[in-house]
């Protein structure tokens, strides 16, 4: 039980000293008989706010920067109409800053017997589950001189998925994949490896296509059409230790990744291919398996959601013994890593012909856009020392990637923003030759 506001002020007024009422709980006591009565009346008249019944509704998940709706239900099954304040506490990252005390205190009244819903929007700024901690609930009086207080567990929790911005991306991506699969009138010729029909030859075409028995038994030309191999398998590698906590901009390398890796998911599936993930850095944090292609994209997103950059060296040994348990036949590893030479030179290097010897490897990595825009600053002393070191970086990664691609490693090295498409790419381009 609590004295209002106004009641304080009243009792202030007349000079009322403070006392004990009960064990636990301090209060003004009125020393006029008018005032006594009216806050024990108005204590006396407040619904009890232990007798509430509350009961939750809404989403279950939603994408990062947009918004989830979770709805409270309280009943009253009192004999008493409930006039209340209430606050519905969720942890601090459910909302972008400034925003918590509009989005989560709500007004009600509730007459007796009767039900009420009141929505929280939240706008998680982070990923992974959000769950509602507790619900307080302060219950007043008709003359608001005293209220009762109290809180109640209600539990609900809101999965934040992965934002998946290159999702702009897969249209001119599918394009290109139908273009390699011959279901448009532009057909890419020469390219892939199971044959799929014959055409007239029209000029530009690969002489290395015509096939002349057909040409023997026709009066033109004709050529061979080819399209890409179907039904192959990729295994998404994501490292999830201290390199990928490193910030590229606004985001951490591991969403960078994510994304990028989702882009290559939604196109490979469409494409008729198999994926699987593996999350890992000394253990497994998350593994997809055998998901058929309409529930593959689905499935990653809610495995990726509640991934967070371990600060632990990768095991890289262990990386590649669980990824050659995960992919046993011949496959594409998409390996999303760092490209600092340290941890590929110490701990990737040595065991990478474990994976070439019996795979296809393609190793993506997250570039830092403030190491290219340093190596362009001029001006001042202290900038051309931090365009030199900025150099020195790119001319690093660079011959880090090139150890890799010496053992027959395809290497993308992108900023946030080109990693998805170019790692797209990549993967079109080993398709289209036959590669995979």
């Amino acid at each position: 039980m609590a004295l209002t506001g106004r009641a304080a002020l009243l009792a202030a007024l007349g000079s009322i000293p403070v006392g004990i009422l009960e064990p636990g709980w301090t209060g003004i006591l009125a020393v006029n008989g008018p005032l006594a009565l009216a806050c024990a009346c108005d204590f006396a008249l407040a619904a009890p706010v232990r007798r509430l019944v509350l009961s939750r509704s809404g989403d279950t998940s939603a994408r990062l920067g947009e918004t989830a709706d979770v709805t409270l239900t309280i009943t009253n099954p009192t004999g008493r109409p409930l006039r209340a304040r209430l606050r519905d506490a969720w942890p601090p990252s459910s909302w972008q800053p400034g925003t918590e005390v509009e989005s989560s205190r709500h007004r009600v009244t509730i007459p007796a017997g009767e039900r009420r819903r009141v929505t929280t929007r939240l706008r998680p700024t982070r990923r992974g589950d959000r769950q509602a901690d507790r619900v307080t609930i302060r219950s007043y009086g008709p003359l608001g001189l005293f209220s009762r207080q109290g809180t109640h567990k209600v539990p609900w929790t809101v999965r934040v998925l992965p934002p998946f911005t290159s999702r702009k991306h897969l249209p001119s991506k599918l394009a290109r994949l139908r273009e390699l699969d011959g279901r448009t009138s532009v057909l890419t010729r020469g390219e892939g490896t199971e044959f799929d029909s014959l055409r007239e030859y029209v000029p530009g075409d690969d002489t290395r296509s015509i096939d002349w028995r057909a040409t023997a038994r026709q009066s033109t030309v004709a050529v061979r059409t080819w399209r890409p191999e179907r039904d192959r398998h990729i295994l998404l590698v994501l490292d999830t230790g201290r390199t990928s906590a490193g910030r590229m901009g606004d985001i951490p390398r591991l969403d960078a990744s994510l994304d990028a890796a989702l882009l290559l998911a939604a196109l490979a599936s469409r494409a008729g291919d198999r994926v699987d993930l593996l999350a890992y850095d000394r253990r497994i944090r998350a593994l997809v398996q055998g998901r058929p292609a309409g529930d593959v994209l689905p499935s990653l997103v809610n495995a990726m959601a509640t991934l967070e950059p371990e600060l632990v060296e990768t095991d890289a040994r262990g990386l590649t013994a669980t990824a050659l348990r995960t992919a046993p036949r011949r496959s594409l590893i998409v390996l999303l890593t760092t490209l600092d030479a340290a941890p590929v030179e110490q701990g990737l290097l040595p065991v990478l012909p474990q994976l070439t010897q019996r795979h296809t490897v393609l190793v993506a990595s997250v570039a830092d856009p403030h190491i290219a825009q340093m190596v362009q600053a001029r001006g001042n002393a202290e900038a051309v020392y931090e365009a030199a070191a900025a150099a020195q970086a790119q001319s690093e990664r660079q011959r880090t990637a090139e150890q890799l691609r010496r053992h027959g490693v395809t290497v993308v090295d992108a900023t946030p923003d080109d990693l998805a498409p170019a790692l797209a790419d990549a993967y079109l381009a080993l398709k289209a030759t036959g590669r995979l």
